[in-house]
């Protein structure tokens, strides 16, 4: 299979415009342990597993309990996922595109399974996804490739014939990592290019057709075939 068969989407800071929100969970269970959150911090926060962010404030404050900071962090982040999420740019309109089509696609996210429901009952709610992945249903999530190999695992397609939309480093690595193409649209954090990776700006940038044309362009790329041009 050398066509796009499925694309499956990042939650925070891809589709809604949660990051922020994280970041703001953590700042707030960072001050309660002594920590000022700055920019040094940022690539231990966004984009990150909870887990992995509780491990980080341990370490900066020199607290014992991560699990407690882990427990929190959910907590506090939940809490603003509840009073809502909006949407990011474009995002809507690249979703009822490839509803249209018919085209398969899910959701993949490194949130705990209550966050990610939290979202997709509230500004989700009209997307028809065929499920979603959350950081509680695989044994290791983000930046392991667990998550998009389950997704495209239970599509019944090839990872190779999913483009992953990423916004952060740890997505991207995970993407590549399961074999994916990987669409990254930055949000918070700057991510490093890579031979499977493609940026836009904005998902507004992104078409149905130009999700195409990448996975043959890789596909190509791959056999040694002379790439599409326009």
């Amino acid at each position: 299979m050398s066509g796009l068969a499925a694309v499956l989407f990042d939650m925070d800071g891809t589709l809604v415009d949660t990051e922020v929100l994280w970041w703001q969970a953590t700042e707030e269970v960072a001050a309660r342990l002594g920590h000022r959150l700055t920019d040094t911090d940022a690539p231990e926060v966004v984009g990150r597993a909870v887990e992995d962010t509780a491990a980080h404030l341990v370490r900066a404050t020199g607290a014992s309990d991560p699990e407690g900071i882990a427990t929190a962090l959910t907590t506090a982040f939940q809490r603003r996922v509840d009073e809502g999420a909006p949407m990011r740019p474009g995002a809507d309109r690249l979703l009822t595109e490839l509803a249209r089509a018919g085209l398969p696609f899910a959701l993949v996210s490194a949130s705990p399974r209550s966050v990610v429901d939290s979202v997709v009952g509230g500004a989700l709610a009209h997307v028809p996804f065929a499920f979603t992945v959350s950081a509680d249903d695989t044994a290791r999530t983000k930046p392991h490739p667990d998550p998009y190999r389950t997704a495209a695992r239970r599509l019944g397609v090839p990872a190779a014939a999913c483009v992953a939309v990423e916004d952060s480093p740890d997505g991207a690595a995970s993407a590549d990592a399961a074999g994916c193409t990987v669409l990254v649209v930055p949000s918070m954090l700057p991510v490093p290019p890579g031979p499977d990776r493609i940026f836009a700006d904005s998902l507004e940038d992104v078409s149905l057709d130009g999700l195409r044309r990448h996975v043959r362009d890789r596909a190509a790329a791959r056999s040694g075939e002379p790439q599409e041009q326009g």
